[in-house]
């Protein structure tokens, strides 16, 4: 699986956009976005220091984000949202693990979080062996410890 995880650039406004707006893509996370919602979205988390989230490209092409960030003092947040074409196809997966091996060479516990309706995100946290912390702001937290 040919994954490449990058710095977001001022370019990728327009498949963010894309990607935004799509209701499916936004099902569980917020009303789609519009293209001004997504322009601040990619300054304040993409473009900012140090970035909140990072572009994931097959092939050079722009396929979606990856969600990786400090969570508290202990934690790394990740996550990722991708085109819809890209689901079902183990992407997921395959990103999940390669940032569970950045945050544990960085000596951090690895968090997700999703709304409790989100099925695929808790199945992927289950299978990498997260546990069930509870809920906060309306989302379920799961959490690796590496300590």
């Amino acid at each position: 699986m040919d994954l490449n995880i990058r710095r977001m650039r001022k370019e990728d406004l327009a498949p963010l956009s894309a990607l935004l707006a799509d209701t499916r893509v936004m099902q569980y996370l917020e009303a789609p976005y519009t293209e001004e919602q997504t322009e601040r979205f990619l300054e304040y988390a993409g473009l900012s220091e140090p970035p909140l989230i990072y572009a994931v490209e097959q092939e050079g092409a722009f396929i979606g984000y990856v969600i990786y960030h400090a969570f508290d003092d202990t934690g790394t947040e990740i996550g990722w949202v991708l085109d819809p074409k890209c689901w079902g196809k183990g992407y997921a997966c395959a990103l999940t693990e390669r940032l569970i091996r950045r945050a544990r060479t960085e000596g951090r516990d690895v968090v997700i979080e999703c709304v409790p309706s989100q099925k695929a995100t808790r199945r992927i946290a289950e299978r990498f062996g997260f546990s069930y912390q509870g809920r906060r702001d309306g989302c379920d937290i799961y959490r690796l410890y590496f300590r």
